[in-house]
């Protein structure tokens, strides 16, 4: 089994995170650092910062939560950060975000230990809108929030996507994004001269926040989960080629 599986299989972190405990060289196998791509065969001790992995779990319940975070909670599992996420929600079972949503952002951010399937949402995150609601420190021109949807250029070189924004009120704005760029509302806003006083996510693909409370969660219904990952369809089956018959012999 990959060591990356190995780890998100024992319930603690998912692949992306275990990917970089071994770029760290926080994981031995059998007292050796591990590197990427290593393999992990029956009788091997894996540790991470010198704790014993028990393995893959075989059995483990499920857990997809949604959450309004709140400002102030910081999207990581490392439980030496002062209001991490996973200390926050204190959940039976060890969770993990799917994905991130800044420490001064509030709103909906979706939790598993799944690892499998934050894989899965955030390769094809790109993709997958996201919806926020944005206040800012003065009133908005219709002239910005037109050249704001058509792209940015930011520092670095990055580009946005093309998105939609709609103006709510003076200062108020609503955007719908299908990137994922670090701060990138906030940087965008930034770019026309705009600071945000206050930005909360309120939807992430078919998932809305809706009605609930701030600093509270709940778990996603059946509908939900389901539609996180696109099922792949299932493939016919090949179809057997019928075998012609021997050519007969020609009469004389």
């Amino acid at each position: 089994m990959l060591l990356n599986k190995y780890l998100s299989e024992s319930g603690q972190w998912s692949r992306r995170e275990a990917d970089r405990l071994i770029e760290e060289g926080r994981v031995t196998i059998n007292g050796a650092p591990a590197p990427l791509g290593a393999q992990v065969n029956e009788g091997d001790e894996v540790t991470v910062d010198g704790d014993t992995v028990g393995g893959a779990r075989k059995k483990i319940r499920p857990v997809y939560i949604a959450l309004n975070k709140p400002v102030g909670i910081t999207c990581t599992t490392e439980r030496s950060v002062d209001g991490n996420i996973v200390d926050f929600v204190d959940h039976p079972e060890r969770v993990f975000p799917i994905g991130r949503l800044d420490k001064d952002s509030e709103g909906l951010i979706l939790l598993t230990n799944d690892g499998d399937i934050v894989n899965e949402v955030l390769r094809a995150e790109n993709a997958k809108e996201k919806e926020y609601v944005v206040l800012v420190d003065k009133t908005v021109s219709p002239e910005h929030v037109d050249a704001m949807a058509s792209g940015v250029k930011l520092s670095a070189g990055e580009f946005t996507k093309r998105c939609k924004i709609e103006k709510l009120g003076p200062k108020l704005m609503r955007f719908t994004l299908t990137q994922g760029l670090n701060r990138q509302i906030r940087r965008m806003c930034g770019a026309f001269g705009y600071e945000v006083e206050a930005l909360q996510r309120v939807r992430i693909m078919h998932i809305h926040l809706g009605h609930l409370a701030v600093g509270r969660w709940r778990n996603l219904t059946p509908q939900e989960i389901d539609g996180l990952v696109p099922k792949q369809k299932p493939q016919p089956p090949p179809q057997k080629q019928q075998q012609r018959p021997p050519p007969r012999g020609r009469r004389r």
